[in-house]
């Protein structure tokens, strides 16, 4: 048996477990391949759960051990290393662990896809968090300038006040943070949606509910909006390809 799995806590609902036992029916390999949730809220005992499930070949990663789990790995893929974070690890024949991330893979490929070819974009990330540095690195590919997003002020991120100044040349807003997760689903960043228009795109990262908050807010402005659910496809097709590279 091949034993996949996903890290992380709060783990209430997945779209890996679901995506992977449909995968595995689709491609008749269910008797031979099994993908399990394994809550972690300490990413201290990440050797014992490794220990305890031998079996283990291909894990994915999530909030909130996408940075801390690196220091567990042998060896990381240059493009993570980049970017500061993993969401999926490879466990050799030698039980080596090798970490990867097909944040970037996922999200460069669903943003290219909903904005279009778009010349002197500039976005707004929201949240600071290990999927914002993916995005990050694949809007400086893109060649779209950003401005990060917290609710603390530091040397490289801005205010949600400063953000809504920006607004009307910011055109792009990206959702890394959790805000608007089912069962929260009341909840959404806090930026000025009445100041949103027909030029903006709000791309969620969110998939569950599949219009958040943060979504409908902008809907209702005329802005194009998007859920994370594509990015999340891509980002799983990539990691089925590091796993059986």
């Amino acid at each position: 048996m091949k034993k996949f799995g996903l890290i992380g806590f709060p783990l209430t609902h997945s779209f890996s477990k679901k995506y992977f036992t449909e995968k595995f029916a689709d491609l008749g390999i269910s008797g031979s391949n099994q993908y399990d949730l394994f809550e972690l809220s300490d990413i201290l005992k990440f050797p014992e759960l490794l220990a305890q499930n031998a079996d283990v070949v291909g894990i994915n990663v999530t909030i909130p051990h996408k940075v801390n789990v690196m220091q567990f790995l042998t060896d990381i893929d240059p493009a993570a290393k980049k970017i500061g974070a993993v969401n999926v690890i490879k466990v050799n024949p030698d039980k080596s662990l090798k970490g990867y991330n097909s944040d970037y893979y996922g999200f460069k490929r669903s943003v290219e896809e909903f904005i279009g070819p778009k010349e002197n974009m500039k976005a707004l990330v929201l949240g600071n968090g290990g999927a914002a540095k993916a995005i990050m690195v694949a809007l400086e590919d893109l060649g779209i300038e950003y401005k990060l997003v917290s609710r603390t002020k530091s040397e490289t991120t801005i205010t949600y006040d400063e953000a809504n100044v920006l607004l009307p040349t910011h055109h792009l807003l990206v959702n890394t943070s959790p805000l608007g997760t089912y069962p929260n689903v009341d909840q959404c960043p806090d930026i000025d949606y009445e100041a949103l228009t027909s030029e903006h795109f709000l791309h969620d990262l969110v998939y569950n509910p599949e219009v958040t908050m943060f979504m409908a807010n902008g809907i209702k402005r005329g802005a194009k909006a998007k859920n994370g659910y594509e990015m999340l496809v891509h980002q799983a097709e990539k990691s089925w390809e590091i796993w059986n590279s």
